[in-house]
Order: structure tokens, then sequence, then C-alpha cells
């Protein structure tokens, strides 16, 4: 039987911590779905496609290493819908801190009471990465700061190209 996990969020831009939370889902999964949410009123830096792109090139060597095979969707409904409709087991969410887990607890009770077949796993993040928020490395490249702690020199070089034009 395939394991499949499901692993979302807007992924604007992908983060070191991002890559963090799907190098060590990969170790517990055959497949892992990463679902890039879209949603209409909300704005990303950059379009679904820029950041399937990003996914890819970030990810093809994680799913490499693990032996783990990696898609990347897009959705527009509830997370717990897309990872049923992707036949995924379980999801799995990162946690940088307490005011993660807290929400994170919520939102877990609610998608088991809507899908009691799938499970949520909490991913710790590591400490080199734990206070990566993508929110924070977009304001700060918007604002011609140094982002390469935060995200790999290629998706740094994307968000350069962002904040000149």
């Amino acid at each position: 039987m395939t394991r499949i996990g499901f692993y979302s969020g807007s992924f604007d831009p992908v983060t070191l911590g991002h890559t963090d939370v799907i190098e060590r889902a990969c170790r517990l999964v055959d497949r892992l779905v990463i679902g890039i949410g879209v949603h209409p009123n909300k704005k990303p830096l950059f379009d679904a496609q820029a950041r399937i792109d990003m996914l890819t090139s970030e990810t093809g060597s994680i799913a490499k290493a693990t032996g783990t095979d990696v898609a990347i969707v897009t959705f527009s409904n509830l997370a717990v819908d897309a990872a049923a409709e992707h036949e995924a087991s379980v999801i799995f969410r990162g946690l940088r801190d307490g005011t993660d887990f807290d929400y994170e607890m919520q939102m877990a009770g609610m998608n088991g009471a809507m899908a009691p077949a799938i499970q949520t796993v909490f991913v710790a993040a590591s400490p080199k990465v734990r206070h990566i928020a993508a929110n924070l490395v977009r304001q700060i490249a918007l604002m011609g700061g140094d982002v390469s702690p935060f995200v790999s020199a290629a998706v740094a070089k994307k968000l350069r190209e962002k904040a000149e034009r």
C-alpha cells in the first residue's frame, strides 16, 4: 500500500522552512503531494505557475534523495478536501512555535471531524529554520533586504527580480 501525504501552503515564496518540512515528510511517505493554495481574494507575489516552478526546482533533489514521489498541485478548496482528492492518509503541518501549535491543533480538530480517515502529523521546524516566515521574507525582499539566509539562491534571485520591478 502506498503511503500518501499532503502538505499545503501558499509557498509565496518557498522558504528553507518549507523545504525542511518537505524533506522530513518525504521520509515518512511514499508519495508527497504538495498543494499550493490559490484563492481569488488573495494577491500573492508570485503567480501559481511561478510557485509550481520554484517548488519543482527546490524539491527535485529531496525527492531523489528520499526515493519519494513528489507531486505539486494547486487547489482552491479546503486543504482537507484536496488531501482526500489526492488519496492522502496524512496531512503534514509544520510548527515553528507555540502560536503555530495552537492554531494547527484547532485546524487538525476541524479536519479530523470532516475527514476522520486523514491524520494530521505535526513536523517541528528544525532550529536553524524555526524563525523563517514567508510573509517576512517577502517584506524583506521587497524592501531591498538580503533574504539569502531564508531561501535558496534560486528563490533569492527570483525575489530580487520581483523587487526590482
